[in-house]
């Protein structure tokens, strides 16, 4: 496990942050956003110095969701509110037994941990929280003296630079960051800016997902993480806003007195305050039409900040919806189709090099040229499969970017277009040229700007081929591929050619590489001419037999020694047929 942040301790006592101060540089990236203006009014307090009793979480569990302040920050709050719903996620975001305010042991610390690039991150803070007038000034409980929402903003701030970098984001990222699930968008209807329409080679199940059907989730229904998103004013929101995400805190089938059934959903928003003028509101016409004890009981579920809309109401006004796959307890996810616990899980690092490994879409020639990963499946089951990339920019690094107001447009700056294809293979070695002018069995919707692309399948047993790309070729990033499934299964690279062997698209793809050394006196046993040439290094490799037109299989094998151009020696090598019997 990571560690972000060091530890200093002032004369009192308590801990004094010195890599997230309490100056503008960790409350601003460049100063484009509106939290600019609120330089020199800002003072950083402790809990004990804004009320009598501070304390993490309230008794009355219902105040300890967010509420938005001045930071436009409201996909990372909905996230939070999840947290609060699993209790197991939010105690290894925030680990229990920390020192507490009046405890003789706390020293104004805090520990959080969020995922990242594969792994937990530790980010310790101090408790000095940003105010005006002795008012926390961004995100808070809705029980004012509760400060474990202020502390994981704080944290999270920290994390990726500076409040000001909290600025606009993706749901999808927060969830995943906290709970190390994996994330899907689905449009409810609208463009999503993808660069590329889908191939018609398209499989079903993709395309499928990308609809608008909560029904499929019906077997998580009560697990799974759902927001909801608009990217513009909508007519039935009071307060108008480019972008604003909002928590689905359930959703059911009411019937009607008619007999129908009509789809309802509890929606939070992180404002804290009801902005919805729809037929669902408390003296709303709807309600006359579902039994008065039904209305009582659905309108009593409702806190500050939460209304009620139908689906209608629902993909009319948003414009799309955020799914986070459940965990249990034990750190498995589950299917949000089929409530299967993919069980067995792998994951791996990669890297989009220009002239290298990114080679970019399948439209490209260079497409071969892409990282390429072995996926074994040893029994049918359900396969989940997740690119991640890495941002553009560093997440602890100041000015690495600049907020903009809108969400979504923060995607083209700080990632690529990305997507994932899989085709299966019969055996272990194939001809690549001809196996990548084949539909692949699987891909994910399109190249789109997502810091995600998921792709999920039902799988018969074999060896399937997964390629990560991004749309344009010579397009650099990091990114880590992560597989989750329901059998077993083996996930592992596929190592490209030396660069100094240029791939042969006709060629079988299978290599095979040996390192050595020529150690004088030892393994330096020079030509077939002296009696010491059985000293150097030997290496056994087998050719299988395959049913092919042509008898015999073509291999190539090539020397290369690690020595200055100007100083290199003349090397060669032999191959021996041998027998099983000869090979130890």
């Amino acid at each position: 496990m990571k560690e972000e942040g060091g530890a200093e301790m002032t004369g009192a006592g308590l801990f004094e942050d010195q890599d997230f101060p309490c100056e503008d540089t960790s409350l601003l990236c460049d100063s484009s956003t509106p939290i600019a203006k609120l330089q020199g009014d800002i003072t950083w307090r402790r809990p004990q110095e804004i009320c009598q009793c501070p304390v993490l979480f309230p008794t009355n569990i219902n105040l300890a969701h967010a509420k938005q302040g001045l930071l436009g920050d409201c996909w990372f709050l909905c996230a939070c509110t999840f947290l609060l719903k699993r209790q197991h996620l939010l105690n290894k975001v925030l680990p229990p037994g920390q020192p507490l305010w009046g405890d003789t042991t706390y020293k104004g610390s805090f520990r959080f941990c969020f995922w990242q690039r594969g792994q937990w991150t530790d980010v310790t803070i101090d408790d000095r929280l940003p105010c005006i007038n002795s008012t926390l000034c961004f995100s808070r409980c809705h029980a004012p003296g509760a400060f474990w929402v202020a502390l994981l903003e704080k944290a999270y701030a920290k994390l990726r630079g500076s409040y000001e970098l909290l600025w606009a984001g993706q749901v999808s990222e927060a969830l995943v960051d906290l709970t190390g699930t994996v994330a899907e968008q689905w449009s409810l209807g609208r463009a999503d800016g993808s660069d590329e329409e889908p191939q018609s080679h398209q499989d079903s199940d993709q395309i499928r997902r990308k609809k608008f059907n909560l029904r499929l989730l019906k077997s998580v229904q009560d697990d799974c993480i759902l927001t909801c998103s608009t990217h513009k004013t909508s007519e039935g929101v009071s307060e108008p806003g480019q972008y604003h995400a909002m928590t689905v805190m359930e959703w059911l089938d009411v019937k009607r007195e008619s007999g129908r059934e009509v789809q309802l959903f509890r929606i939070r928003n992180p404002w804290g305050r009801c902005c919805w003028g729809g037929v669902w509101t408390l003296s709303g016409s709807g309600w006359s039409s579902v039994d008065p004890v039904c209305a009582s009981d659905l309108q009593a579920r409702l806190s500050e900040g939460e209304f009620w809309l139908d689906e209608a109401e629902f993909v009319s006004h948003f414009d799309d919806i955020t799914v986070g796959y459940p965990i249990n307890k034990d750190g498995h996810l589950k299917s949000i189709y089929t409530g299967n616990i993919l069980t067995f899980n792998h994951q791996h690092v990669g890297r989009w090099v220009a002239g290298v490994s990114a080679g970019g879409c399948r439209n490209s020639s260079s497409y071969i040229n892409n990282p390429k990963f072995w996926l074994k499946v040893c029994q049918r089951g359900e396969i989940l499969v997740s690119l991640l990339q890495y941002p553009k920019r560093n997440s602890t690094e100041k000015n690495a970017r600049t907020p903009l107001s809108d969400g979504k447009s923060t995607k083209h700056h700080n990632y690529q277009a990305i997507a994932l294809h899989m085709w299966k293979v019969e055996k272990k070695h194939f001809n690549l040229s001809r196996l990548l002018n084949k539909p692949p069995c699987a891909s994910t919707h399109c190249h789109a700007y997502d810091r995600e692309a998921v792709l999920r399948d039902l799988l018969e047993p074999g060896y399937y081929l997964v390629i990560p790309s991004t749309y344009q070729p010579g397009a650099e990033a990091h990114f880590l591929l992560r597989v989750f499934s329901s059998s077993s299964t083996s996930f592992t690279a596929l190592k490209a050619p030396a660069p100094s062997l240029p791939l042969s698209p006709d060629s079988e793809w299978e290599t095979t590489y040996f390192q050595g050394s020529w150690v004088s006196g030892s393994t330096a046993g020079g030509s077939r001419n002296f009696l010491s040439h059985r000293q150097n290094p030997c290496f056994p490799f087998t050719v299988h037999a395959e049913p092919t037109v042509k008898p015999g299989v073509n291999v190539r094998i090539s020397l290369h020694q690690s020595r200055p151009d100007t100083d290199l020696l003349p090397i060669g090598f032999h191959v021996y047929k041998v027998s099983l019997a000869l090979k130890e």
